[in-house]
């Protein structure tokens, strides 16, 4: 709802699971007794089999393709891959497949959020965890590291739901339920796969935010003993060029196998905290690294014409004495034949020297502003007259487009509002993110009849790229105010069960902190004044914006 005094042009629409009301509202997922909490499979029939025993084949397959791989020591941790099994199954396999006949009554799993905005480290608080396979209990180690900073047990935080929340499945919880795991699938895949090797262990799934990866380990290894497995979850990089795609991951993975956390980046792994805090704990355990298996999605699906997604297995083990004895004290790096598809690992073939790492750019230029611009455009036209999705093709594009990257598309007719729908927590590509936006602004903003074509050209369109929303901790109504910064904060408030959002061009329109926060209330469906009560969060984030008068994009 918008405030009584203010044009339609400030409200800036945002598709998510708190702001939308009743539309969400579906009974809580059911569970085998009242008094027992079960985290319910999200991803079923999405990114592995829902069929109990087409799951039990495809796991098996994936095992008996890969190839046993010697360790010199007593295997302590996996890094694994969580993409769709289709895609990172027969990678993920070579780990798990070290597990076979082994023994352990715990397993942590290290998984990075991809829904929730929190720093923190989300501990689960159900009882089992369940998936097609069955229940696995949850280790009675979970609460008492939730007690140890950086880890909480589920705390509160901003989830987003994807967009897939309607085909997933699990019952959507209660408006405002949601926690860090609800939708998470980087931890739900491992399960199936730990079901099928392992016999009667515990789990212990964490779902990591922004945190101090060294604090974190130092905490993790208060809970660690000899029979307990830990698991890092994380794909490397994302939609890149299969060439550029395999220089890159080679950097990553010989970071990873020479336990350098400083050198791996959130653009090298989704995963990086997850592996970061692993490899602060295996320095101080003093366990060593063998890359088990290296393929991206070009290898394993055949499709190398578009984008591609990095996996890699990779082994942490305590070394035994004799190999001790027979090694140096550093850990070697991994083989330019690991880094080959399997077709061709046996020709030996050598990769390029690779340059020095370069940090991520954080803006976008001139040129760039302007093919993101038009590719909206092309975008609406397209949506418009057609109903369909212009094709993208992502392979000469620089990271910097396929990266994950929150993003809105605002469209405005002479000066007013037509739509504005985005995404706050990144969950596609940039360049996707910016179609399917574009898409949704033009035909699905609910507030708004869809643009019709002899509207199209009348539009002006601008694009808002997105921080990670980070939580803003506040001790009153009066810190909040104190605290927020007109022009720069996009803010997230959520009062309940309910939420909204205002980008931060929104401040122009409304300059005083408190008319910001009381229409911001009013557009969640609460009273103007609920942001001073009980049960009020925050998130802010920041934006690059860009529209095309100031980039002559028209």
């Amino acid at each position: 709802m918008i405030s009584r005094n203010y044009p339609r042009s400030l409200v800036f629409g945002l598709v998510f699971a708190a702001a939308v009301g009743t539309a969400y509202r579906t009974p809580a997922a059911e569970t085998a007794s009242p008094a027992i909490k079960v985290r319910q499979p999200a991803v079923a029939g999405l990114f592995y089999p829902k069929d109990k025993a087409e799951l039990s084949r495809a796991i098996d397959a994936y095992l008996a393709a890969a190839k046993d791989e010697p360790l010199g020591g007593e295997l302590k941790a996996l890094v694994c891959p969580h993409a769709g099994y289709a895609f990172s199954g027969p990678v993920a396999a070579y780990g798990y497949r070290l597990l076979v006949g082994r023994e352990y009554q715990t397993v942590v799993v290290l998984a990075p959020s991809h829904y929730a905005a929190l720093r923190a480290a989300s501990v689960s608080a159900a009882d089992v965890f369940r998936t097609p396979l069955g229940d696995v209990p949850i280790s009675e180690k979970a609460r008492p590291l939730a007690k140890l900073s950086p880890f909480a047990l589920e705390p509160k935080a901003f989830v987003q739901r994807p967009e897939w929340w309607q085909q997933a499945s699990c019952p959507a919880p209660d408006l405002g339920d949601d926690t860090a795991d609800t939708w998470e699938h980087s931890d739900e895949v491992q399960v199936p796969f730990l079901q099928k090797t392992l016999k009667n262990f515990k789990l212990l799934p964490v779902v990591f935010g922004s945190v101090d990866t060294a604090k974190a380990a130092a905490a993790l290894m208060q809970i660690l003993d000899d029979q307990t497995l830990i698991i890092a979850s994380s794909d490397l990089s994302h939609y890149d060029t299969y060439t550029n795609a395999q220089k890159r991951d080679r950097r990553t993975v010989e970071a990873i196998c020479a336990l350098e956390p400083e050198q791996i980046a959130p653009d090298d792994a989704c995963g990086a905290i997850p592996i970061q805090t692993l490899i602060y704990v295996a320095k101080q355990k003093g366990w060593k690294t063998r890359l088990l298996d290296y393929r991206n999605s070009g290898d394993t699906s055949g499709d190398k014409s578009h984008g591609v997604v990095g996996y890699a297995a990779i082994a942490f083990y305590a070394p035994s004495a004799a190999a001790e004895n027979a090694t140096s004290a550093e850990p070697a790096p991994p083989s330019s034949a690991a880094f080959q598809p399997a077709s061709v690992k046996s020709e030996q073939a050598r990769m390029p020297a690779l340059p020095p790492k370069a940090l991520p750019a954080e803006t976008y230029t001139a040129d760039e502003r302007r093919f993101l611009l038009e590719l909206a455009r092309k975008t609406v036209r397209e949506v418009v007259a057609t109903g369909r999705l212009p094709a993208v093709d992502t392979a000469p594009l620089a990271s910097k487009f396929t990266t994950k990257k929150g993003c809105f598309v605002t469209l405005t007719e002479r000066g007013a509002l037509r739509g504005c729908i985005g995404h706050i927590v990144a969950q596609e590509p940039l360049v996707q993110a910016v179609v399917d936006n574009a898409r949704n602004a033009a035909l699905r903003d609910p507030r708004f009849s869809p643009v019709p074509t002899e509207e199209v050209a009348q539009l002006e369109i601008e694009i808002s790229v997105l921080t990670e929303p980070l939580p803003l901790f506040f001790s009153s109504p009066k810190d909040l105010l104190q605290k927020l910064q007109p022009g720069k904060d996009g803010v997230v408030l959520q009062i309940g069960g309910r939420g909204a959002t205002y980008l931060p061009q929104v401040w122009e329109q409304i300059p005083d902190k408190v008319e910001f926060l009381n229409s911001l209330a009013e557009k969640a469906g609460c009273e103007a004044s609920d942001w001073r009560g009980s049960g009020v969060s925050v998130s802010i984030y920041h934006v690059e914006s860009f529209k095309e008068s100031d980039t002559g994009s028209r």
